[in-house]
């Protein structure tokens, strides 16, 4: 069980509490409504702004954050990075209405767990806010490796030497897990494709993390790109 997750007085089920940030009181509203369809879910709270959230969390003690990217005092891009640098921080899922938006991958460089489409269905984002909730990186691989594309190509060359020095502390067998980490396997996948058990996988994953100085999997993917893993 997550650390903050509670067990639902009359259930019995973990409960996962979700802060939504938007400036739409029309959005907020949406995502509330098909949150509070699930039994495993509880809206915590709202804010209207980033300026809003370090207060918000403080107060509600958030699994997830839903974070919409573009808000008029304080954009979601600021709000994450700030959230990611503090302790025991929840996990963040930037909102965007546009899949190719330079503002999400950026959000996804400052620890942001993934992203989600303001139209996504109500099925996919109650998956993304469990797989979020649960410590995975939500991004399906094809999607990561187009936001992880969509960024300006003037800097490839000093990025990829920078991600080839910070990977060199790297085992040869950390290294075949971080190259199926950054192309999206998940532990199971990368257990069958190295012959690993997941609970080998996982503490493989934990010791890359912390080698590479990251805080989810989708920096790890990002990571890949840069080094050129993924090319």
């Amino acid at each position: 069980m997550a650390k903050g997750f509670i067990v639902g007085r009359w259930t019995g089920r973990v409960v996962i509490r979700v802060l939504i940030v938007d400036d739409e009181s029309l959005v907020r509203a949406g995502l509330r409504m098909i949150l509070q369809s699930a039994d495993d879910i509880e809206v915590v709270g709202e804010a209207e702004d980033g300026s809003a959230v370090p207060e918000a969390v403080a107060r509600h003690r958030p699994d997830v954050v839903l974070m919409d990217i573009r808000m008029p005092r304080l954009d979601g891009l600021a709000a994450t990075r700030a959230l990611a640098s503090t302790d025991d921080s929840p996990r963040v899922v930037v909102l965007t209405t546009f899949d190719l938006d330079d503002y999400v991958f950026r959000a996804l460089e400052a620890g942001a767990a993934g992203f989600l489409l303001k139209d996504t269905p109500p099925r996919d984002l109650l998956h993304a806010v469990r797989v979020v909730a649960a410590g995975e990186a939500m991004l399906s691989p094809k999607v990561t490796r187009t936001l992880i594309g969509h960024f300006a190509s003037d800097s490839r060359r000093q990025r990829e030497r920078a991600a080839r020095e910070r990977i060199g502390v790297l085992t040869d067998r950390e290294t075949e897990v971080f190259r199926a980490v950054g192309a999206g396997l998940s532990n199971a996948e990368i257990g069958r494709s190295l012959f690993m058990s997941e609970a080998t996988v996982k503490a493989h994953v934990s010791r890359l993390l912390t080698k590479l100085g990251v805080g989810n999997r989708v920096q790890v993917a990002i990571l890949a790109h840069d080094s050129g893993h993924l090319d």
